[in-house]
């Protein structure tokens, strides 16, 4: 019996990217010209033909002059700044024309604009869970600017939609990557490093608009906060925890305070403190410099010891 090797199915053809490449055209003032000089001469051809015997031949010839005045003017494609012209002949890319003025382009071609002005797209506010997994409301700007002409328009379908989706899939994948505060020493964060989140949101948004022929001129956020139904109950952990900061600032300034009076009493020998009584003292220190109240000032009259 003889065995058949499996046949492997065949590969679907991979289509080549279209990419951006300078279109032909004649300059459109000097095609102007010639149209204009044509139509003068056919409309003379005929206004000579009505007085002729033999009109025939002029009729023919001026009908001619004024069919290729009308093609002459028919090419003609003004490009202002900030705009390109896309040429499309028989479904086929023949090149975009970007140089602004008046061109002349073949009649048979279509002529498609397409804008290559930098552009602002904000994205809607977005719901989303932070690293830690906390929802926060975030949203983001995105400048961007068609770089290849011929990608944006058949690359995608609609290049204006693909790079508001893919902006709002890039700050959502973002916001999930970070945490909203850091909780160690050089964590990123979507608060404190806004630098550094807008310029990682940047190189992910161009990644994922190259196919478009979209560049990213830049990016940053808009809006940045916890969700209403957590806001309140984190408003109150970050109270909490400014205060836990202020008071730990608080008692390593003390402390060094009384370390100082300790060491300035001890080398200048004002006075002779036992452990007791510089335990005492430390106390006390501590008591005036950490509270959050003023403190009663109290005279000793009596001995150190009393």
């Amino acid at each position: 019996m003889s065995m058949q090797a499996p046949v492997s199915p065949a590969r679907e053809p991979v289509a080549k990217p279209v990419v951006e490449s300078q279109g032909w055209s004649l300059p459109g003032i000097v095609m102007l010209a010639v149209g204009a000089v044509l139509a003068v001469a056919g409309l003379a051809v005929l206004g000579a033909a009505v007085g002729a015997a033999s009109r025939q031949g002029l009729l023919t010839l001026g009908i001619l002059l004024l069919v290729a005045a009308y093609l002459a003017f028919s090419g003609l494609t003004p490009v202002i700044g900030g705009e390109a012209r896309v040429v499309q002949l028989f479904g086929q890319y023949r090149g975009t024309i970007r140089d602004p003025g008046l061109h002349w382009v073949n009649i048979l071609a279509k002529r498609r604009r397409v804008s290559v002005r930098i552009r602002n797209h904000e994205s809607a506010v977005t719901k989303v869970n932070d690293a830690d997994g906390n929802p926060i409301e975030i949203a983001a700007v995105v400048v961007w600017q068609v770089a290849d002409t011929a990608k944006a328009l058949y690359s995608v379908d609609d290049f204006r939609q693909f790079v508001a989706i893919q902006t709002e899939t890039a700050v959502r994948h973002i916001a999930s990557a970070y945490p909203y505060t850091s909780h160690h020493p050089g964590e990123l964060s979507l608060r404190e490093n806004a630098t550094e989140i807008g310029a990682k949101l940047s190189a992910e948004i161009a990644e994922r608009v190259a196919a478009a022929g979209v560049r990213v001129v830049e990016s940053r956020l808009t809006r940045l906060s916890y969700a209403p139904e957590i806001a309140q109950a984190m408003l109150r952990q970050q109270q909490a925890a400014a205060v836990v900061g202020a008071r730990l600032t608080i008692v390593e300034g003390a402390v060094g305070m009384v370390r100082l009076a300790l060491q300035h009493l001890q080398e200048q020998g004002v006075v002779e403190l036992d452990e007791e009584r510089k335990a005492a003292m430390v106390s006390n220190l501590l008591v005036v410099l950490c509270s959050e109240q003023a403190t009663q000032q109290v005279v000793n009259t009596g001995s150190l010891y009393q």
